[in-house]
């Protein structure tokens, strides 16, 4: 453990293990994300199209983290359900759980999307 992790204001559980995993989990799912759908993107269309999608990506992640936390601050505590379920974790999971449906339906290709042929360059 880092001297940076085990100063006194880390958070621990009751069991000595740090909270924050769920967070944690998350940011690296969006990490992934993004670095899948740049290299997509990248490849098919170019690398303007790669940072466009990036940029994408962190707008609807900031914003919907914002409008999460707002959601979860009116039905939850601060403590929300648990150790490791707080409201901010929560907020988080939310949000990645309407990313998901969001990027499942925005990246679906239609019947139209297949007919046509791929750009060349």
């Amino acid at each position: 453990m880092s001297r940076f992790c085990s100063g006194r204001f880390a958070q621990h559980s009751h069991s000595g293990r740090f909270t924050d995993v769920i967070p944690l989990i998350v940011f690296y799912i969006h990490i992934v994300a993004v670095a899948a759908v740049f290299t997509r993107r990248w490849q098919v269309e170019g690398p303007g199209e790669g940072f466009l999608a990036v940029f994408f990506m962190a707008l609807i992640f900031f914003v919907g983290w914002s409008i999460s936390s707002f959601i979860l601050k009116l039905v939850m505590t601060k403590e929300g359900l648990g150790v490791l379920f707080d409201r901010d974790s929560m907020s988080l999971l939310f949000l990645t759980i309407a990313e998901a449906i969001f990027y499942y339906f925005y990246s679906k290709e239609t019947p139209q999307d297949r007919q046509q042929a791929p750009v060349t360059r």
